[in-house]
């Protein structure tokens, strides 16, 4: 660490009521700003400079204003390990490999912190989940490079490897400081293409009055717009966590004042206390995407219609489509969206064998991998857990309720529709308000004290609907949408319903958890049945001479 450049963080600190590394935190974050517009000040032509500058910058936030000396090594043994494996381990197991070795090494440091138990200090942890991301991604790049073409997805083929980086390019992706410490995540071949300028590339047809404007002769477009308006709205949630964490805190629903108030106003703080956790989440995440921007890496391509810029391939986390989803899949699919797309492109498919579907081990694999990436707090499990049978409950439900206020034969929205929407809204942030109260208490004695605090409400709602959905009451809800709308058989599913039914996890959760288990056991019974008829062929019947038989 630099000298004396704590003392005006502990100064900060000590008036605002807040740790001293929190605060060099949101500074780095706000820092990056004015270094993004430098970096992006580099000549095009020269990205090995780029490359110095950026691990200049990460050595500097690392070492001189967090000293994490263990830290810069922790991400040096990572990022080492993975580039070593990736080059001199052959065959279809490499990228398995290199999955275990920074997942088993993010788990040792995830234990180290659990047991330290400071949340007021900053650690490596959060940027190696991020470098884990981008670690395992490169090793299933690297590893597509070396198959046949026909082989491959559209996905794969993009980002395929065919040969590795150097070395001065895999620093610079690795420490590449606007999203060092908290993300976002993104694929070696998203940096390959911002540092050599082919991501600024128009495509051909596009009418060069639509070109986004630049400055000099620099490729990549203006963003320092839409750059400030990220680093605007990241200031907005961190003042508002600031303002509400002295009302909405961990300690008040574990504490004895708690059980004061009426069972309403219970819900009420519980709901607000998911909301204050939140709000720094979605600040810290626009703050860093902001930097990214500004630096050019954010660039996701222009209409060539109205000649707009979208700066969104690194967008996190959508607020107002969390706080205004109206199912489960909404909800968590808008929610760490990087983390969603790495768990979906580099786990969930990637344990499907090509050619086949993903099923149950597909899911599962998922499950596991996020849960274990997140940590080992008992909390963290308790959420999962629960979150994938709510899934399951509030599909089952908008699967068999909401065609009651559409009209049966055009399938558009009845007058009825707005107090479907209400209730959904009002029901998917109430139950995922206990849902992940664990998450942030962390422990099994806090979790369940809080949830029996409140009645386990979410837990009874959601038995009660899965019930229901197992029972006559499916069939009859069936019967009266059939009859509504004129027809026999099986529901016809709309289009929304489709994309609500999709067998992918949303951060590793089961979409399905009971189809999941039932084919679980189907595949154990035929395994079973297989290898009983493999052993009843195998074995002979005795042979027995007849008494003719001569010796």
């Amino acid at each position: 660490m630099l000298p004396y450049i704590n003392l005006p963080f502990e100064y900060v600190a000590g008036i605002l009521g807040t740790s001293a590394d929190e605060l060099k935190l949101i500074t780095s974050f706000l820092l990056s700003y004015p270094l993004a517009g430098l970096l992006k000040r580099v000549p095009d032509e020269k990205p090995a400079l780029k490359n110095l500058f950026i691990i200049s910058v990460s050595t500097f936030y690392l070492v001189g204003l967090f000293d994490l000396w263990d830290g810069y090594r922790t991400l040096a043994v990572s990022s080492v390990g993975a580039y070593c494996i990736a080059q001199y381990v052959q065959g279809p197991f490499m990228p398995w490999i290199g999955f275990l070795f920074l997942m088993g090494h993010l788990s040792i440091n995830q234990l180290a912190r659990q047991f330290l138990n400071d949340p007021g200090v900053i650690d490596i942890t959060g940027a190696q989940m991020v470098l884990v991301m981008k670690l395992t991604a490169f090793c299933w790049n690297v590893a597509d490079g070396r198959l046949p073409e026909e082989d491959l997805s559209d996905f794969q083929k993009e980002r395929a490897m065919k040969r590795l980086p150097s070395l001065l390019d895999f620093a610079g992706y690795v420490l590449f400081f606007p999203s060092l410490m908290a993300g976002p995540a993104f694929d070696y071949v998203d940096y390959k293409r911002w540092i050599e300028t082919t991501m600024f590339e128009v495509p051909a047809g596009v009418d060069p009055s639509k070109k986004p404007p630049t400055r000099k002769k620099r490729k990549i477009p203006r963003s320092a717009t839409p750059a400030l308006w990220k680093a605007a709205s990241g200031l907005f949630w961190i003042l508002m966590f600031l303002q509400l964490s002295g009302w909405f805190y961990p300690d008040l629903l574990t504490g004895d004042t708690y059980m004061t108030y009426g069972f309403t106003r219970r819900v009420w703080i519980l709901h607000m206390l998911g909301v204050t956790t939140r709000t720094k989440y979605y600040g810290v995440w626009a703050l860093t995407e902001g930097a990214c921007i500004l630096s050019g890496l954010g660039y996701k391509g222009v209409d060539p219609a109205t000649g707009k810029v979208s700066w969104d391939r690194l967008r996190n986390v959508s607020p107002w489509g969390v706080e205004s989803a109206q199912n489960c899949r909404a909800y968590l699919g808008n929610w760490n969206i990087n983390t969603n797309n790495w768990l979906r492109n580099y786990v969930y498919l990637r344990v499907t064998p090509r050619g086949k579907k993903p099923g149950f081990r597909a899911s599962m694999a998922t499950f596991v991998t996020s849960a274990f990436w997140h940590g080992f707090y008992p909390g963290y499990y308790l959420t999962f857990v629960l979150a994938s049978f709510v899934q399951t409950a509030a599909k089952n439900c908008r699967r068999y309720l909401r065609p009651f206020v559409l009209d049966p034969k055009t399938a558009q929205p009845t007058s009825a529709k707005i107090y479907y929407d209400v209730a959904s809204w009002f029901a998917t942030q109430l139950i995922f308000s206990f849902t992940t109260a664990p998450f942030v208490l962390l422990t099994l004695p806090a979790s369940f004290l809080v949830w029996a605090r409140v009645y386990f409400y979410a837990v009874i709602v959601t038995t009660l609907t899965t019930a229901f959905f197992a029972s006559p009451g499916k069939a009859f809800l069936v019967k009266k949408l059939n009859r509504r709308a004129g027809t026999t058989g099986p529901l016809k599913r709309t289009h929304s319903q489709e994309s609500l039914t999709s067998k992918e996890p949303v951060l590793g959760l089961p979409s399905e958890p009971q189809e999941d288990l039932e084919e679980l056991v189907s595949e154990v019974k035929a395994e079973m049945e297989s290898r009983q008829r493999k052993g009843s062929k195998s074995v002979k019947a005795p042979y027995f001479p007849s008494k003719s038989t001569k010796t």
